[in-house]
């Protein structure tokens, strides 16, 4: 189990609002668009973050998380696990209070290295499965 549900819980009501959403585009045959749709739902403000940097659920996409040109408090990442750690890595040097791999998504490499520079992680879960349940 890669984040309790202390931890996920905190991740969705402390940690902010300004989700980047890696992998994001308009495809809505991909799991990150139903996600990132309830996640706007729930009063979260979804960045779109995918090499295309399209605009997505009315939110400006971006080619890369250093492009963001504002703070992110949570980087949802919806890549491939071998391309995940990277991800993690960008967004500890972007300043995220915290981190999600989607379900699936499983890097014990880069859980570790999250979690030593202090941001909160999730690995292999869904938001748009556990906000509702918050209650």
């Amino acid at each position: 189990m890669y984040g309790d549900e202390e931890t996920v819980r905190k991740i969705l009501t402390e940690s902010g609002d300004t989700w980047a959403v890696v992998g994001l585009s308009n495809n809505r045959q991909r799991a990150a668009y139903g996600v990132a749709e309830v996640l706007q739902r729930f009063g979260k403000r979804v960045v779109p973050v995918h090499p295309k940097a399209e605009t997505v659920h009315g939110e400006q996409g971006y080619a890369s998380l250093a492009e963001v040109p504002f703070d992110v408090d949570v980087v949802d990442v919806f890549v491939n696990s071998d391309l995940a750690g990277p991800v993690a890595d960008e967004a500890v040097a972007k300043g995220a209070k915290a981190v999600w791999f989607q379900l699936g998504v499983v890097d014990d490499a880069a859980y570790e290295r999250t979690r030593a520079a202090g941001l909160e992680m999730v690995m292999d879960r869904c938001p748009a499965i556990e906000i509702p349940r918050l209650g």
